[in-house]
């Protein structure tokens, strides 16, 4: 038994090693070259679309880190048994190594913008990995060697005793004498403490090597602190066009209520980068191509010195289920995209654009959307009054009002194809989500919270409804499925923003279930009828618990 544990052990260092050589390796060839982030970043890529929506269910925005935790279980899993083999059915631990390396070696090469040196590090960390599998294996065999010699040693020498008898005298001859006994063989137990050492220092060395050299690599191939500085210099110029003003009564001042402005900080992040981009603005670019009279190209810098306009969106995720978190409301800076497209020119029978991520996500928006004067369709570069967040889009993200992100939210944009429907696809459409994303009228109870308990007495019902780029009209809350009556709502900042609403309850004594439906400007009033995210976001109406003392 405790043989098998230092020969999972030989596995588990042997895989770190691979890890750490591919990361400093990365750092000479690409950063995207990384094995770990690309294979979990393919592992989102062949998940089946139910996954996230579990995913996000149960982890919410810490899906990456709980995605990333997964793959660690099965790398050190997949590594215990590679070690286990080796040291038991050699060489099939190293057959073990050389299939995980593969499965990396696909996933770094298959990424966007990946070439046949990306698959470099990997191969590097790879070959590193068998050397140091196969030299602990042999100083791992060498201390049991010692051992089972000095065990047989041990046992023939007790055996030997075991056997001693008197040599028998003749009778009659003289006094009795005993015969002579056998001296017992010594034991020596030197040898195995030596291997043992060695084996033990080989292990601790290669361990605490791949902890720093990995580290150190890693924070070298993130390049953060670089982009970092670059966002803090960066000053912003002034809109052309402000945001329009927030209303006082836009407020309610209900404690427990979301903030009409989301700060940053607790901005709701969902996309498919495990390792979040880190584009420096001044070799940022733009490019839009594909159905055009013209082609485009910006820069950073052009983008900043154009006449840019300030506009307060409520941005909203598929993935949000009823009553979900997965939504914020921001105020943000940025180029009108239809203008850009009007610099492009697009052609005849166009009728989507589809926005591509520096990582290679992809969203197809309807042309039409993008083009609509009505609507504040942004290339964003600022949110809340300061440059965009690194893991927000940062240097430029697409900000469009009533679309679903996944169709329409693409943060580190750098492409842009017009194109049409039939002929090319978003990252989610293939993967059974619907092509066009509009927003769905919703509501949500934030205060007081599921299953509260609360004393008797007047407390408010409160929370947020949205219906993005048509704008919320009424709010209804039905108790212990009583009459709908009407919530006050708070002031409207525009049709693409979410509203406060409040009703004052009276509560008495005992279980209550409450729920809220709104009605947006359409005259449309949210379903009932329940649905999951897939395909199209989720459908209900919020409904909450509470017992009152």
């Amino acid at each position: 038994m405790r043989r098998n544990v230092w020969a999972a052990l030989t596995g588990v260092v042997a895989a770190a090693t691979v890890l750490a050589s591919a990361e400093l390796v990365a750092v000479f060839i690409s950063a995207e070259a990384s094995p770990l982030f690309s294979v979990g970043s393919l592992m989102i890529d062949l998940a089946p679309p139910g996954v996230k929506d579990v995913m996000i269910s149960l982890f919410g925005t810490g899906d990456k880190a709980a995605l990333l935790t997964l793959l660690g279980i099965i790398v050190v899993a997949g590594a215990c048994i590679a070690g286990l083999l080796e040291y038991h059915r050699p060489p099939w631990g190293i057959v073990v190594l050389v299939v995980f390396s593969a499965i990396a070696v696909v996933a770094v090469t298959t990424r966007d913008g990946a070439s046949g040196f990306s698959a470099i590090p990997t191969v590097v960390g790879m070959l590193v990995g068998v050397f140091v599998l196969r030299a602990l294996q042999q100083r791992l065999k060498r201390w049991d060697s010692r051992e089972a010699g000095i065990r047989k040693r041990a046992e023939a020498a007790a055996a030997v005793i075991a056997s001693g008898v008197s040599t028998p005298v003749a009778a009659n001859v003289g006094p009795a004498t005993s015969a002579p006994s056998t001296p017992a063989p010594t034991v020596r137990t030197g040898p195995a403490s030596y291997e043992r050492r060695q084996f033990l220092t080989f292990v601790i060395v290669a361990a605490a090597a791949s902890a720093v050299v990995g580290a150190g690599a890693r924070l070298m191939n993130a390049t953060a602190a670089a982009v970092t500085s670059a966002r803090n210099a960066l000053v912003l110029p002034a809109p052309s066009t402000a945001a329009p003003v927030i209303p006082s009564g836009a407020e309610l001042g209900i404690s427990g209520i979301s903030p009409v402005i989301t700060p940053a900080g607790d901005f709701y992040r969902i996309d498919t980068a495990l390792q979040v981009p880190q584009l420096n603005p001044d070799s940022w670019k733009l490019r839009i191509y594909g159905m055009v009279e013209n082609e485009v190209e910006i820069s950073f810098a052009d983008l900043l010195a154009l006449p840019l306009v300030e506009d307060t969106i409520t941005l909203t995720c598929v993935s949000n289920e009823v009553g979900g978190d997965l939504i914020g409301n921001a105020t943000w800076l940025g180029y009108p995209i239809r203008d850009l497209l009007t610099r492009a020119k697009p052609t005849a029978g166009a009728d989507m654009v589809l926005s591509k991520s520096s990582d290679g996500f992809t969203a197809g928006s309807p042309l039409e959307v993008l083009q609509d004067t009505d609507r504040q369709s942004l290339l964003a570069v600022g949110m809340n009054g300061a440059p965009l967040p690194v893991e927000h889009g940062f240097p430029v993200r697409m900000v469009v009002p009533g679309l679903y992100g996944y169709v329409s939210a693409t943060k580190w944009v750098v492409e842009m194809k017009v194109t049409t429907f039939a002929q090319d696809m978003g990252y989610w459409t293939p993967r059974g989500w619907t092509a066009l994303g509009p927003i769905k009228t919703s509501s949500r109870i934030d205060t007081p919270k599921n299953n509260a308990g609360l004393a008797a007495g007047t407390i408010p019902i409160a929370g947020v409804a949205w219906a993005q780029h048509t704008g919320i009209a009424k709010v209804e809350v039905q108790v212990d499925n009583g009459p709908w009556v009407e919530a006050t709502l708070a002031d409207a900042i525009s049709a693409d923003t979410w509203r406060q609403w409040v009703l004052p309850w009276q509560a008495t004594s005992g279980n209550h279930v409450i729920a809220v439906r709104a009605t947006d400007t359409s005259g449309y009033t949210q379903t009932s009828d329940e649905a999951p995210p897939a395909p199209s976001g989720s459908t209900g109406l919020h409904t909450i618990q509470l017992t009152v003392q």
